[in-house]
């Protein structure tokens, strides 16, 4: 069994943990089956100052999560048909959090959550055994084979933050 990442493992700069999620598992209990995913694609968003981060437009019901504690899971609905999964970052009241965009087999952030029954349900929980959903670490990965580049789908956040290399891909 590999060690379940901690809150201290999510309590520190988004940009270093999403590097460090790479090679990192996605590990998800149903019933008495587990599936282990290692992740090969992030994106980070940083702050209230980041145009691209739901926490830009302040508090909101919606992402309340994101101003709370680092390794708890923030879980919002796109187009009214997808979940999408991310875990908070860095320290109370700033908030930052990591989109789960792929693990190996599955790429896509909505197809992660269909496939891995993950929905509402989970948000605001943290990321561990107790909850069914967790990270286990990987081992380290060779900095060469992470490639950076924009974040995907976020023009809306004008042309400075729409091009910042927050999308980290892991390639074997």
């Amino acid at each position: 069994m590999k060690k379940v990442l901690d809150k201290q493992f999510f309590n520190r700069k988004t940009l270093a943990v999403a590097r460090d999620l790479l090679g990192k598992y996605l590990v998800r209990k149903t019933g008495k089956k587990i599936r282990r995913y290692k992740i090969t694609e992030v994106e980070g968003y940083v702050g209230s100052h980041d145009l691209a981060s739901h926490s830009s437009k302040g508090k909101t019901e919606r992402n309340e999560v994101m101003f709370g504690e680092a390794g708890r899971f923030y879980i919002y609905l796109v187009y009214g048909m997808y979940y999408m999964l991310n875990v908070v970052t860095e320290k109370k009241d700033y908030p930052s959090a990591i989109l789960i965009r792929g693990v190996e087999g599955l790429s896509g952030p909505g197809v992660i959550t269909r496939e891995l029954k993950i929905n509402k349900k989970f948000n605001g929980k943290s990321a561990s055994r107790k909850t069914r959903l967790w990270f286990e670490d990987g081992g380290k990965i060779n900095p060469r084979k992470i490639k950076k580049t924009p974040r995907i789908g976020v023009h809306y956040a004008g042309p400075v933050w729409s091009k910042k290399p927050y999308r980290f891909i892991l390639e074997e």
